[in-house]
């Protein structure tokens, strides 16, 4: 999932010169992949407009070139970068080389993850000054120790982030560097925008909503008795 919300500007520097980094393993889960699938493309054209936010994942984050630590979030969010194209074609998100930490990670649980994401990888994000940790689990607490958990630094260390329950048992917490709510919904990672209290669009849903115009016509017709249309 090494992409970007949106092209960033014309930049001088010859990309060519850019020793990439490996790629971390890949492992096989596909409740997992569509999980990142369908964060990434509901987060990517809702900051289309920003050409400073980085959205990527499943890439290497390192304080330097020599730092060995082997973490590399699902998902990367990342704001007032300089340059994100810099970040793509390094296949790695290495701080010092731009500027600043990510704002937010996020893992998505999975049989082979699970623990390690909300113990050994919680210590070492906040060791690289990520700003929030989100962790979801799409089996509902098998693989993490909770359906959907969120921290945020303070001091250099993480500070749970509060986590409401429904009645129907959806959860959902609110990331301040989003400024949106994340939600567990039937294990699914859905965002709301707390302004109008609409859930962002899934690709499935955008694509719902644009044929939703075309079909209403064809419902009238359907719905208008034929002896009335005469």
């Amino acid at each position: 999932m090494t992409t970007q919300s949106t092209l960033a500007q014309p930049h001088s520097e010859d990309y060519s010169r850019i020793e990439p980094l490996p790629d971390p393993p890949r492992e096989p889960d596909a409740v997992r992949r569509k999980s990142l699938s369908t964060l990434d493309n509901t987060l990517g054209p809702h900051f289309v407009a920003f050409s400073d936010v980085l959205i990527t994942g499943l890439i290497y984050v390192l304080i330097d070139e020599d730092d060995a630590r082997e973490l590399a979030p699902d998902f990367i969010f990342a704001r007032q970068v300089g340059d994100p194209e810099r970040v793509i074609r390094r296949n790695g998100y290495v701080i010092s080389e731009a500027g600043k930490p990510p704002d937010l990670v996020l893992e998505v649980g999975s049989r082979s993850t699970g623990r390690r994401n909300y113990t050994v990888k919680r210590a070492g994000y906040a060791a690289l000054g990520i700003g929030e940790y989100w962790r979801f689990d799409p089996s509902g607490g098998d693989y993490h120790d909770r359906h959907l958990a969120g921290d945020t630094l303070v001091d250099g260390e993480y500070v749970p982030v509060e986590i409401a329950v429904e009645p129907d048992g959806r959860r959902w917490g609110y990331s301040e560097v989003l400024e949106l709510e994340l939600w567990w919904e039937e294990g699914t990672l859905r965002f709301q925008d707390p302004a109008n209290r609409q859930f962002l669009l899934t690709p499935e849903e955008e694509r719902a909503a644009r044929k939703l115009p075309r079909l209403v016509p064809e419902l009238r017709k359907l719905a208008w008795p034929s002896w009335k249309r005469n």
